[in-house]
């Protein structure tokens, strides 16, 4: 009996053991009891009941990403083209998810490529390879809606890639290659334009600093000659004021010595004689000049006797 008694406790503690669930952060699973949705367990520990309990789906909360494979589409204008999308999205409600739909991610590429076509239907390609955003708001609207039933929340659709036919490709770069050639032109044109300005603005400042050279050269040859002729003039006034100056001198000693009428008549006679060696076209004779003459005669005889 004792040996009977643990083997009933040992086989209890393995189920209760087996039965023991952790559900880790960011899960949830979805409990069925004898075939009938029990409940959705949380983050923690759990325990369920053998034989009658089953986890009928783990359930991840985390946001999910698909990317599905290109969709063909015709556009207003009767273009065919491929596009693929990718889906981010979430469950918020593990039971809704389990139990609503048989397979979501099935369900949502074809929903999301019904309403792709729907919408590529009612653009042009022009504005197909233009409104991405508009396509993408409206994409997620539709299945935001749609998957509310199925537990899953929409969070954001993208439009990877549009591919549009091979010909249509084709004339796409060549208008690119087009574009992008005449924007090179322009900027070639706007550089040359800036770069005849840049020249023209240097020759002017060029011929603007010559001027202004030449100017400033003038003014300093101007300074320059009137400076000369300043010091010219005034050594000039300066020799004649010495002439002068001597010429006064010499006469203060004169009166100072007291001449006599005969030596006066002398130096004016030496005078007269200085004045005719000259070149003077014409002279002023004074109206005593036979008494200078007399007075000269004179002053001879005086010599001679004397020697």
């Amino acid at each position: 009996m004792l040996i009977f008694m643990m083997i009933i406790l040992i086989i209890a503690a393995i189920l209760i053991a087996v039965n023991i669930r952790i559900v880790p952060q960011a899960n949830a699973y979805v409990l069925e009891r004898l075939g009938a949705y029990s409940g959705t367990w949380e983050v923690g520990i759990h325990v369920k009941i053998p034989l009658i309990d089953k986890i009928a789906k783990k359930v991840s909360l985390k946001e999910h990403v698909i990317d599905f494979p290109p969709q063909p589409v015709i556009t207003k204008d009767n273009v065919t083209m491929e596009i693929d999308t990718v889906i981010y999205f979430q469950i918020t409600d593990p039971k809704l998810y389990t139990y609503g739909v048989a397979n979501p991610m099935a369900a949502i590429e074809n929903l999301t490529a019904t309403t792709l076509r729907n919408i590529i239907g009612e653009l042009e390609l022009d504005e197909s390879l233009t409104s991405r955003e508009i396509i993408n708001s409206k994409i997620r609207i539709v299945l935001d809606e749609a998957t509310d039933a199925w537990g899953i929340k929409i969070n954001r659709v993208e439009v990877k890639n549009i591919v549009p036919p091979r010909d249509i490709q084709e004339a796409m770069e060549k208008q690119m290659r087009a574009e992008r050639e005449r924007r090179e032109a322009i900027l070639k044109a706007e550089g040359e334009k800036k770069s005849a300005i840049l020249i023209a603005e240097g020759n002017k400042q060029a011929e603007i600093l010559k001027a202004e050279a030449s100017k400033q050269a003038t003014i300093l040859e101007a300074e320059a000659s009137k400076e000369a002729a300043i010091r010219t003039a005034e050594g000039e006034a300066e020799a004649i004021r010495m002439v002068q100056q001597a010429t006064a001198d010499g006469i203060k000693m004169i009166v100072e010595s007291s001449p006599t009428d005969e030596v006066i008549s002398l130096k004016s006679l030496e005078a007269f004689a200085q004045a005719a060696d000259g070149k003077a076209t014409k002279l002023i004779i004074p109206s005593n000049i036979a008494g200078l003459a007399g007075l000269a005669t004179s002053v001879r005889e005086l010599v001679s006797k004397d020697i």
